[in-house]
């Protein structure tokens, strides 16, 4: 199996799952005692945030190249970025390295084109839903992109940040998730992603009736493809 390097820790909380779904992958693939060779280099996501609340993307896109290269000189053979947001600087890191970088945009399209799935509402941080570098992905892809209007994608940001992001599950927030959904099928979504890898702690498929594409799992199915490809 090939050894695959996680730049996580944005949050920790979905970092964590990212763990968790890769070995499930790997153990239903393999069987017996087979785990992912993998190796994690978590940051410490408040200085991570500030940066990003600064719009300092050329600063965060050198210290994710940084590390990008740090696990690539430990033996990484590929690289995921466990964030949605944090693709903004995809470019920046998969230019520092050699290897290759799974790009969260296509698990996302690949999953869409499976499903025959050709409109989506996303969901997100507001830099994820309102920058280009995620639905233009998606769009080259041949995919429709709906997102929420400007109060609500306020909401969704704060509800990830202030309780997501440190683990807390708030009731209230969840209804607020669930009636964006349905206004998002509403207005011709076949499927919404949860285009923030803490959003899928919040929402599951049978909370409401449109099918949703948690980009934490599909992440990780990749990357497991990627461990057992020859």
């Amino acid at each position: 199996m090939k050894t695959i390097g996680l730049i996580g820790g944005m949050s920790w909380e979905s970092t964590s799952l990212y763990y968790q779904y890769i070995n499930h992958e790997i153990k239903a693939r393999k069987g017996g005692l087979h785990s992912a060779p993998l190796m994690l280099y978590s940051v410490d996501f408040a200085e991570i945030a500030n940066l990003q609340h600064a719009n300092n993307w050329p600063m965060l896109g050198q210290q994710l190249a940084n590390i990008a290269t740090k696990l690539e000189g430990a033996g990484a053979e590929g690289l995921i970025i466990c964030t949605n947001t944090m693709h903004y600087v995809a470019s920046d890191v998969s230019q520092a390295v050699r290897i290759p970088l799974l790009h969260i945009g296509d698990a996302i399209a690949n999953a869409c084109l499976v499903q025959g799935i050709s409109k989506v509402g996303l969901l997100g941080t507001r830099f994820t839903m309102e920058a280009t570098f995620l639905r233009q992905h998606l769009q080259n892809a041949g995919l429709s992109v709906l997102t929420p209007g400007e109060s609500e994608r306020n909401l969704i940001h704060d509800v990830i940040y202030q309780e997501l992001c440190v683990g807390k599950i708030n009731p209230d927030s969840k209804q607020l998730f669930r009636a964006i959904i349905g206004r998002l099928g509403e207005n011709g979504a076949q499927a919404v992603v949860l285009g923030c890898t803490e959003i899928g702690l919040l929402i599951r498929s049978t909370d409401v009736d449109l099918p949703l594409l948690d980009t934490t799992e599909l992440h990780a199915k990749a990357a497991a493809d990627f461990i057992t490809s020859d």
